[in-house]
């Protein structure tokens, strides 16, 4: 993906979330990369600079803004992505690289990264970023997705469950880590993106109008979580 696009997010309660599911369950195609029970489990290690940047652009709503992660799914170390964020006026555009698993222990380990180790954009900013601004991991992100997709409009609605954080960054890719829940019990996070135009009946079926879109950041909560100790804030 390199295209803006609109991201909405909403805090819901497992009630709402299973009347959403319902609803559009008929309307809306599984993502073909969810498994039998149709959801997988992510886990991303963010990353930030020497004055936490990313944290500050988040606290004061900076415009643009950005931030580099690398992801897993369903702890599957054969494929694993660094993605660069970014959000501006609004709307979101995520660009992406696929790296080994041994160039990614280079990166948990602070070890130099050769700048043509992947010829990609992405991981050529990274690598720049990483020497000048010293770009180091700073948390871990674990929580479960729905995912449902449906192609016109490139529309895709997210169950996301369970977000937990963790401080362990260089066991990122190790089995059975430590994290911890930053949500009370019962609340997670519905997202909807969508490229220009959200059909009418899915926009009635997901129930839009009843709430009110956060600018919530599962980084932000979980390194906020993470500096308090292990608190909710």
């Amino acid at each position: 993906m390199s295209e803006y696009r609109h991201e909405f997010k909403y805090i819901c309660s497992e009630q709402r979330l299973a009347l959403i599911e319902n609803n559009i369950r008929g309307l809306m195609a599984c993502d073909v990369h969810a498994g039998e029970d149709n959801r997988y489990r992510i886990r991303s290690l963010y990353f930030d600079d020497y004055c936490d940047s990313c944290m500050k652009d988040n606290i004061n709503g900076n415009d643009p803004r950005e931030k580099f992660r690398i992801r897993i799914y369903n702890q599957d170390l054969s494929y694993i992505r660094l993605e660069l964020k970014r959000k501006e006026r609004g709307k979101t555009k995520k660009s992406a690289c696929v790296i080994d698993e041994a160039l990614c222990r280079r990166v948990l380990s602070g070890q130099p990264l050769a700048m043509d180790a992947v010829d990609a954009d992405v991981y050529r900013k990274f690598c720049l970023y990483q020497q000048v601004r010293l770009l180091s991991p700073k948390v871990i992100v674990e929580y479960e997705r729905v995912p449902y997709v449906y192609q016109d409009g490139n529309v895709r609605v997210t169950f996301d469950r369970n977000i937990s954080s963790g401080n362990m960054v260089e066991r990122f890719m190790d089995e059975g880590i430590v994290t911890r829940p930053v949500m009370p019990l019962g609340q997670h996070v519905l997202e909807v993106k969508f490229d220009e135009l959200i059909p009418d009946f899915l926009y009635q079926a997901v129930q839009l109008e009843k709430m009110r879109q956060t600018t919530y950041s599962k980084y932000y909560l979980c390194r906020k979580y993470s500096l308090a100790g292990g608190n909710r804030v």
